[in-house]
């Protein structure tokens, strides 16, 4: 079983999201970031709730209440590959 700030991390990676540009989009210090995933941390409440819109998460994904997403894989996979056009043509 995965903790939350693993779940995080690796959806953060897969969206192509650095520490920074979360903590950026959350507010709050990369440092600081780092340390929830790495399970040092917990977010607070505002702070998760951030995570789980930035992500397009249902926290009962990452809490493990439900195997579920609130938002459909596939179009999860397609926001993520517009994403990555976007970035080849900046």
């Amino acid at each position: 079983m995965k903790g939350l700030g693993e779940k995080i991390k690796k959806e953060r990676e897969e969206w192509g999201y650095t520490q920074q540009e979360m903590a950026n989009a959350i507010p709050m210090n990369q440092s600081n970031y780092s340390k929830i995933e790495r399970d040092l941390q917990e977010p607070s409440i505002e702070q998760f709730k951030r995570i789980c819109e930035i992500l397009k998460l249902d926290a009962n994904f990452l809490l493990e209440i439900e195997e579920t997403r609130d938002f459909p894989q596939k179009d999860a996979e397609l926001l993520k590959a517009i994403k990555s056009l976007i970035e080849k043509f900046k």
